[in-house]
């Protein structure tokens, strides 16, 4: 079965990390499929690195977001959801997601919470 390619290419630069975001040490993972750990080193770099705790947002909570939450769910990562950091097409798909995945498998939370725990 022939898959559909992409409406259109992202723009030049689309993955480039903007600078006043780029830390010393950042590890790149080129995401391929709908979850990031999908074909890709996720796994083995957070585990090297004694991670266990991860935050989880960004666009399409109900494919990309919800697939990489799903798979590090199973590899039992601690997961944390900041819904207002999370957005998806389908308003209810998102809501789904976040009224009944998410609270089985992790925290739902807020931004606001998030960088509250991480301050010392």
């Amino acid at each position: 079965m022939d898959r559909p390619g992409p409406a259109a290419a992202p723009p030049a630069a689309f993955s480039e990390i903007p600078a006043e975001l780029a830390a010393l040490g950042d590890v790149v993972v080129t995401k391929r499929h709908w979850g990031a750990f999908t074909g890709t080193e996720l796994d083995l770099q957070l585990r090297r690195r004694g991670i266990h705790r991860i935050v989880l947002a960004g666009i399409s909570t109900s494919v990309g977001v919800e697939s990489t939450a799903r798979t590090a769910w199973e590899l039992s990562y601690d997961l944390v959801f900041p819904e207002d950091a999370t957005a998806d097409t389908d308003p209810d798909s998102h809501a789904h997601t976040f009224g009944k995945i998410f609270p089985r498998i992790g925290k739902v939370s807020t931004t606001d919470e998030v960088i509250a725990a991480l301050r010392p």
